[in-house]
C-alpha cells in the first residue's frame, strides 16, 4: 500500500517531497489553478460550506473523507493507484515486455497529446456547468453538482502531475494552456466538441453526467491499460471517483421521468407540460442530443491513430484481459459504409477499428441505464419507451459525419433531415420551456423543485433533508 501524505499543500502518494523541483513547479501552478477555479468554477457559491467527499487514500476501504468545506479550499491532490509489481505490457506489439516507468522518446509527442486531451475535458465540464447552481432543484442536487465539479478539478490535477513530472518544459506549457482555454469560446475553445456545448439546464447536466462522463469512463479504462505505468495508475484511481458522476446522471434522469409519470396521472389529458413537468418526448430529444454528441468523442470508426495507439501499447481496449487475442493482427471488424445512398458492409482491420470496439461497449453500457429508466416509466403507468438513437444519427466525427441518418440509422436526404430534425432534437422552444421550469432555485433542505422526484436516500448516511450546502442567497 502506497503512503499518502495529507498534511502538505498538495496531498499526494507520489513522494512529492523527494523531488523539490517538481514540488516547486506544482506549487507555482496551484495559485493559477485556484484563480481559474474562482473565475470559472461554480458561480455564486465559492464561500459556502459544502458537504463534500475528499480523496485521502487509494485504499478502496475508507479512501474518502466527508465533511463541510469551501470549494476554493478543497484539498485537490495527486493520487495514483498502487503499483502492480512487475507489471508487463498487456497488448500490442510490445506485449509481455516491462511496463514503462518513463516516457519512451519515440512516444513522447503522442503520449503528451493523449494526456492533454484527457486533461482538457476536466476543466471544460466545470466551465460548462458553472451557472447551474443558480437554478438547482434541491440542496441534494446542488451538492452533487459541486462534488462532480471538484472531482473534475482533481482529475485535472492528475493529468497536470503527469505533464509536469514526465514532459519537462513542454509539459509545463501544456499545463498552463489547460487553464487558458475556455468551453465554448470562439477564439480558444476546448479541444473536443462536446465540451464546448452549452449545459444550461439541469436536464442537460443529468444527460451529460450519464452519457458524456460515461465516455470518460471508457477512455479512462482504455488508458488504464497503457504501457506507460504512471498513466495507467493515475486513470485507475480516477475511475473510483468517476462512478459517482455517472450515478448522478442515471438517478437524476430516473427522478425526472418518475416525476413526469406522476404529473401525467394528475392531468385529465395526461399533459405533463400543463402540470409544470418535463414530458417524456422532450426527455427523449435531450437523450438523442447528448448521446450522439458523446458518441463522437470516441473518434473515427476507422482510425490509423487508434491502430497506432494499440500497436505501441499507448491505449488498449477497456478491460483488455477479457479479450482472447491481445495482439489483434489477424481479426477484422465489419462496418457499414454509405455508397450511392445505400449502406454496404466492409471489413476493416481490427486494429484500425479499436475506437468502434470501445464504442460498442459504451453503447451497451448506456442501454443498461435506459432500461432502468424504462422500468420506472412502466411502473409509473406510461407506455412510452425511451430509446437510444442509432450511433450513426447526428454525427459530426468519423465515418458518418456530414451525412444524414434518422434515429434508426437509415440514410435520409438533407430535405428529410430538415423536415424531421425538430422531432428528434431539442428545439429552441423545447430548451426555453425546460429552462423556464428552472428559473427559481430550491435552497430549503428537503424541498424539491416541482419537475423532479425526490431521491430515495441521502448521501453518506445523511437524510435527504440534510443541509448539504449551507447557502445564504444574496
Amino acid at each position: 500500500m502506497s503512503s499518502v501524505v495529507n498534511d502538505t499543500r498538495i496531498p499526494n502518494n507520489v513522494d512529492l517531497s523527494s523531488d523539490k523541483r517538481l514540488q516547486r513547479a506544482l506549487e507555482e501552478w496551484q495559485p493559477s489553478f485556484v484563480d481559474w477555479w474562482c473565475e470559472m468554477g461554480p458561480a455564486g457559491f465559492q464561500q459556502d460550506d459544502v458537504f463534500l467527499r475528499t480523496a485521502i487514500s487509494v485504499d478502496h476501504e475508507g479512501w474518502a473523507h466527508f465533511d463541510y468545506v469551501r470549494m476554493p479550499e478543497y484539498r485537490w491532490g495527486i493520487f495514483l493507484a498502487d503499483a502492480v509489481p512487475d507489471r508487463t505490457i498487456g497488448f500490442g506489439d510490445e506485449m509481455g515486455k516491462p511496463a514503462w516507468q518513463q516516457v519512451p522518446g519515440e512516444h513522447r509527442t503522442t503520449l503528451r497529446r493523449l494526456i492533454v486531451t484527457q486533461g482538457d475535458t476536466e476543466p471544460a465540464s466545470v466551465e460548462q456547468q458553472r451557472l447551474l447552481g443558480q437554478t438547482c432543484p434541491s440542496l441534494y442536487d446542488l451538492r452533487n453538482l459541486f462534488q462532480v465539479n471538484v472531482e473534475e478539478g482533481r482529475h485535472l490535477w492528475a493529468m497536470v502531475y503527469l505533464l509536469h513530472s514526465h514532459f519537462g518544459r513542454d509539459g509545463r506549457e501544456e499545463a498552463e494552456a489547460l487553464l487558458q482555454r475556455r468551453s465554448g469560446d470562439a477564439d480558444k475553445p476546448r479541444i473536443l466538441g462536446t465540451f464546448n456545448e452549452p449545459c444550461r439546464e439541469w436536464l442537460s447536466f443529468f444527460m451529460f453526467t450519464f452519457f458524456t462522463d460515461r465516455d470518460g469512463k471508457y477512455q479512462l479504462l482504455a488508458l488504464a491499460e497503457s504501457a506507460f505505468d504512471p498513466l495507467s495508475r493515475t486513470t485507475r484511481f480516477m475511475l473510483t471517483e468517476e462512478a459517482h458522476h455517472m450515478f448522478v446522471g442515471e438517478t437524476g434522469i430516473l427522478r425526472v421521468v418518475q416525476r413526469s409519470c406522476e404529473l401525467a396521472r394528475l392531468d385529465p389529458n395526461g399533459d405533463v407540460r400543463a402540470q409544470g413537468g418535463i414530458d417524456l418526448p422532450t426527455v427523449q430529444k435531450y437523450l438523442n442530443f447528448w448521446f450522439s454528441s458523446s458518441v463522437d468523442l470516441f473518434g473515427g470508426e476507422v482510425s490509423s491513430n487508434a491502430a497506432s495507439f494499440f500497436a505501441s501499447g499507448l491505449k488498449g481496449r477497456a478491460k483488455e484481459a477479457s479479450y482472447p487475442d491481445h495482439v489483434a493482427l489477424e481479426g477484422s471488424y465489419s462496418l457499414p459504409h454509405l455508397e450511392n445512398g445505400r449502406l454496404v458492409d466492409k471489413d476493416v482491420a481490427l486494429r484500425a477499428a479499436m475506437n468502434e470496439v470501445l464504442r460498442d461497449e459504451y453503447v451497451e453500457d448506456c442501454q443498461r441505464g435506459v432500461d432502468k429508466w424504462n422500468r420506472t416509466i412502466k411502473e409509473g403507468g406510461s407506455d412510452f419507451e425511451l430509446k437510444l438513437p442509432h450511433r450513426r444519427f447526428n454525427r459530426n466525427v468519423g465515418l458518418y459525419a456530414g451525412q444524414r441518418y434518422d434515429v434508426e440509422g437509415n440514410p435520409i436526404t438533407e430535405a428529410q433531415w430538415a423536415e424531421r430534425a425538430g422531432s428528434w432534437l431539442p428545439s429552441d422552444a423545447d430548451r426555453a420551456y425546460v429552462a423556464s421550469l428552472m428559473t427559481r432555485p430550491v435552497y430549503e433542505p428537503g424541498k424539491m423543485a416541482h419537475w423532479i422526484a425526490a431521491p430515495k436516500q441521502g448521501i453518506k448516511g445523511r437524510p435527504v433533508d440534510f443541509e448539504y450546502v449551507r447557502h445564504a442567497p444574496a
